[in-house]
């Protein structure tokens, strides 16, 4: 029985462990997170435009550096074709400035040659190819290209060009991976936020039927991997989706035979990475569900490692565990190994690329200079660009299989059924007066309607009273306490306080009236102060001290290092007894007009016990309290002790009145003093 100011705080155990089980539906979990974020879309879209951009700037950069190569290369080879270096010599012939009889094949006669008939442009003639070759190759002729030099005006422009290309796509690039990163880290907390605020709206049937690990799971490792996909995947889809048809175009602009050797190449890469990512899928889903199912078992088997260790159940919990690890080491390996095949696969088809651009760029040259140098420096720089955004697609896709299997079950959680919602109920009950009926009431739980658990419930506790509610296990008396408090719904009748249905009541309302002490203690990391004046405001040293003190806790605080202030954790010296206590204390320091005590007494020794009963009795006076025992001997005072079986009341009265009946409680009472001798 959580209060409701705790249940984010304290995790409740129990039920079958597990992160959902129907069939991935990667559209639907996708669609549902690009609709939770769509009041950031025009952020989102901005980024993106970015990422584009700067994958725009990126493959404009190789026909740049196309240009770059061409002047280098021109500058340093004379820059021309054949036929532009066959004009330009015979345009030297016909000024005089070179005599082509010092330049005839060696054994010509000068004589056998009519110089009028040679045409130097006519390269299908072997004398003419001879003696176009004996010039180009002299000193004078070199020389005369060199006094060209290199064109740097040229070559500058074009590194101008280059830097300002080159950091557009660098500044546009910082600020979308800032933009994304800045959306990321909005939306992780607003899930978080939402899970945390939907936690206090869920019924308890959901925490008796989902392991708090696995909700645990859910706000932790599912939303860091949707985060993560945010930030990465999202923007590096879209510039490698951007740098890919880029690279396209930029590549079929250039040369088509050069593009098309680059495309069939990559074409294999493309077909294998659809037939794997098509595979994978399954396994990341089963990765993210066994996940979860192996964080609600761990966090059940840590909270009780000591009985495990009482039952010598080490050897049971460690063969479960190995057995859930199992199958998060088998769907892990699994998505992994499929996707990791990718990078490898990619790499040699990008090399293979490489290849083909080098042997098909040497053969257009050869025949007859189809292209320049210029243009196979920008293929081998685009099969590289070409090939990058299908690793980058496939990486990404890699991840966005991971954010759709965390983006269902996270939305699965927000799309549980929630408590009835009671904006609408404006009756509160203030200066309550503790006056409680149970009127014809009837209850099942949800889960399982046709199993009646209380019957016809009646009574009425007046102002003041201490009840007792007894009865051996699964009676329905921590049930009652349920539906006292609101966790649960009576399928019929209704329950009062002070006149009020509790219905028409909103549950807050309802839950502050109540000062609560669980069998099962809960104390958080803080010091000593912060865990007694837990969500309790105005409380002065002295009404804390006071508490303690009649709690029989006061001097053992006071030994602490730091007294009140001293913290608690997992290491400070304890006792359950001495947990016990702490929270009775906390529960009179909080002075609610209503108390329940479940089991209050259950971990404390005899003596103590009786300081306990002292402090009780203090906590109880003139307040309503009900008082689920097991002990009977601790409630021998009470005002009215109602008797349970089988979700009935089947006794009621106090505890002289039912020892002379010799009922069923008189049964339960010397039971308890027979096992005892």
């Amino acid at each position: 029985m959580p209060d409701s100011n705790r249940t984010a705080a304290r995790p409740m155990r129990g039920g079958p462990m597990g992160g959902g089980e129907k069939a991935k539906d990667t559209r639907g979990a996708l669609g549902k997170l690009i609709s939770y974020c769509r009041n950031q879309a025009g952020i989102i879209l901005f980024a993106l435009i970015l990422a584009a951009a700067g994958a725009v700037f990126t493959i404009i950069g190789p026909d740049q550096i196309s240009k770059l190569t061409d002047y280098i290369y021109d500058g340093l080879s004379g820059g021309i074709t054949t036929e532009e270096l066959a004009a330009d010599v015979q345009n030297q012939v016909a000024s005089g400035e070179i005599n082509i009889l010092d330049y005839l094949p060696e054994g010509t006669n000068p004589e056998d040659v009519d110089l009028s008939s040679i045409d130097l442009t006519d390269t299908d003639s072997e004398l003419t190819q001879a003696i176009l070759n004996n010039i180009t190759l002299s000193e004078e002729y070199q020389s005369s290209l060199e006094n060209e030099g290199i064109d740097m005006d040229g070559i500058l422009h074009v590194v101008f060009i280059l830097v300002a290309i080159y950091a557009a796509s660098a500044i546009f690039s910082f600020l979308q991976h800032y933009i994304m990163q800045t959306v990321t880290q909005r939306t992780s907390r607003r899930l978080r936020g939402d899970i945390d605020t939907k936690i206090n709206r869920l019924p308890l049937k959901y925490f008796s039927g989902n392991a708090s690990g696995d909700v645990l799971s859910r706000m932790t490792n599912d939303i860091d991997m949707i985060g993560q996909a945010m930030s990465n995947s999202l923007s590096n889809l879209v510039t490698a989706i951007a740098q890919f048809i880029g690279c396209l175009i930029m590549m079929y602009y250039t040369n088509a035979i050069m593009a098309t050797t680059t495309v069939l190449a990559t074409l294999i890469g493309i077909a294998v990475m659809i037939i794997i990512m098509s595979r994978s899928q399954k396994y990341f889903t089963a990765r993210q569900r066994s996940l979860g199912t192996l964080n609600g078992y761990i966090e059940e088997m840590y909270t009780g490692h000591d009985v495990i260790r009482i039952l010598n159940a080490e050897d049971e919990v460690k063969g479960k565990f190995s057995e859930m690890n199992k199958a998060v080491k088998t769907a892990n390996f699994r998505s992994q190994f499929l996707s990791g095949l990718m990078q490898p696969l990619m790499t040699f088809i990008g090399n293979l690329g490489y290849v083909a651009v080098c042997v098909v760029g040497a053969a257009l040259i050869i025949d007859d200079n189809r292209i320049t140098f210029g243009v196979i420096t920008a293929f081998l720089i685009y099969t590289r660009l070409f090939e990058q955004p299908l690793r980058q697609i496939s990486q990404a896709m890699t991840q966005v299989q991971s954010c759709a299997a965390a983006s269902e079950r996270v939305f699965e959680f927000l799309a549980e059924d929630e408590m009835e919602d009671e904006s609408a109920k404006t009756q509160r009950i203030e200066n309550v007066r503790g006056e409680v009926e149970f009127k014809n009431v009837k209850f099942a739980y949800p889960n399982t309607p046709e199993k009646e658990i209380i019957h016809n419930f009646n009574v009425k506790v007046k102002p003041g009273q201490k009840v007792a509610i007894v009865g051996p296990t699964g009676a329905g008396k921590t049930t009652m306490v349920n539906l006292l408090m609101r966790f649960f719904e009576p399928t019929g009748g209704e329950i009062l306080i002070d006149g009020v249905p509790t219905k028409n009541i909103p549950r807050s309302n309802v839950h502050s009236q109540f000062g609560m002490v669980l069998q099962d203690t809960w104390l958080f990391e803080g010091t000593v102060r912060e865990n007694l004046i837990y969500n309790t405001e105005n409380v002065t040293d002295e009404q804390m001290e006071a508490a303690c003190k009649a709690c029989g806790i006061h001097s053992f605080i006071k030994a602490l290092p730091h007294g009140y202030d001293s913290v608690l954790s997992d290491n400070t010296a304890i006792s359950a007894g001495q947990k016990q206590l702490m929270t009775i204390a906390r529960a009179m320091i909080q002075n609610s007009p209503m108390l329940i005590l479940d089991e209050a007494t259950s971990s404390v020794d005899t003596k103590t016990e009786m300081l306990t009963q002292q402090a009780m009795d203090k906590l109880t006076d003139k307040r309503t309290s009900f008082v689920i025992a097991h002990r009977l001997s601790t409630i021998k005072n009470a005002d009215i002790i109602l008797v349970m079986r089988d979700g009935d009341i089947v006794e009621q009265g106090n505890h002289e009145e039912l020892i002379k009946k010799n009922g069923f409680y008189a049964e339960l009472y010397n039971s308890q003093f027979d096992r005892a001798s």
